[in-house]
């Protein structure tokens, strides 16, 4: 306990430094677990009860995901989302598959390196739309429902990353039938759930927390991803009131999540297999990646230069969906790759949203 205490004051600070300097706070997070954990000074170690936490800021998460997913919102859109989101699907898994082929990786590490490789992170991109003052943006629109569809890829990848473990077709049908039920029964039960949400005393939290914990425990025990039954509750809940659920989830999730992030860095171990210039050569492909994915999406849906290096430099960061793949589905090496991947974008990503517009001043 007094090691999760230690962790989560040394957060707060690296949390405090990092808004100052108008940076994301998730790299912070995760080089603080690499340098007190096994790779560094072995000051926190892995435990039992640090494990629990950061797996529920994963399954919050996942959940928040959910509750962006809102059926009625996604099937509104038109061509243009298709059209962006089919850019940068194609171009960053392409070019990350055959760039983790080329470096070493076998079939099955390659395609987990490159669903990593491919989803930006949400929380940076728009914290940065946010900090920069750009979401006036024509261009931010468009950077913000990139973001949803990686989000719907998620749950594709997570599928079929599972699928390697279990018989495809068995799985999808459990997949299927939870999917159905959830959305059953929050349609069964919506009337009340509406009105239990108004309510302004615990019960709200409580049926929140437990409806999220219930969906982990169903995964568990018909052996299916807790990753895509989470998701599944959530965006059922965004047919009832998704504001209130994201208002209740919210605490436990940032505060869950930072554990996450810390103790994943604290069980990366560098000194194994992995080698600096591996991640170095995929940390600077994923850069180069996204900002042509971006510059293609600019020229297609916008028809400028200026708007694709917007969009570009303002989806390099990969953060929490790259860090939860490697964690769940990804092997020691793997890991440690995403890992400095995660790292070297995030930072690289937050100076180019930054000075987008020296960069657009300068190539357009």
């Amino acid at each position: 306990m007094e090691q999760i205490a230690l962790a989560l004051f040394i957060c707060l600070i690296l949390a405090i430094v990092s808004k100052s300097l108008s940076f994301p706070p998730i790299p912070f997070y995760i080089l603080a677990g690499v340098l007190l954990g096994n790779s560094g000074l072995k000051i926190i170690g892995e435990s039992e009860v640090f494990h629990f936490f950061s797996q529920l800021g994963l399954i919050f998460l996942l959940f928040y995901i959910g509750l962006e997913l809102k059926p009625e919102r996604l099937m509104g859109r038109g061509s243009v989302f298709m059209t962006s989101g089919l850019i940068d699907l194609n171009v960053n898994m392409l070019i990350g598959f055959f760039a983790a082929l080329a470096i070493g990786f076998s079939y099955y590490e390659a395609f987990v390196v490159t669903s990593a490789f491919y989803i930006s992170s949400s929380a940076m991109v728009i914290a940065s739309l946010i900090e920069n003052k750009k979401l006036i943006l024509p261009e931010a629109e468009t950077v913000v429902w990139l973001m949803i569809f990686e989000d719907i890829v998620l749950v594709f990848l997570i599928f079929v990353i599972s699928a390697e473990t279990q018989h495809p077709f068995i799985l999808m049908l459990k997949v299927i039938a939870v999917v159905c039920l959830l959305f059953a029964i929050v349609k069964v039960v919506k009337r009340p759930l509406l009105k239990l949400l108004q309510r302004d005393d615990e019960l709200p939290v409580i049926l929140t927390f437990s409806a999220v914990l219930f969906a982990a425990f169903i995964s568990r025990y018909l052996n299916i991803p807790e990753v895509l039954t989470v998701i599944a509750l959530g965006s059922a809940l965004s047919t009832t009131n998704p504001r209130a659920f994201e208002r209740i989830s919210r605490p436990f999730k940032d505060v869950f999540l930072v554990l996450f992030f810390f103790f994943f860095g604290i069980s990366i171990d560098f000194s194994g297999n992995l080698s600096l210039m591996q991640a170095l050569i995929i940390s600077f492909v994923a850069i180069l990646s996204k900002l042509f994915s971006g510059f293609l999406v600019g020229r297609i849906v916008h028809r400028t230069n200026s708007a694709g290096i917007e969009i570009g430099a303002n989806t390099i960061a990969r953060g929490e969906f790259s860090i939860a793949i490697a964690a769940i589905y990804g092997s020691e090496i793997v890991s440690a790759t995403v890992t400095a991947m995660v790292i070297l974008t995030s930072i690289v990503g937050s100076f180019m949203a930054k000075y987008s517009s020296k960069l657009k001043a300068r190539f357009d």
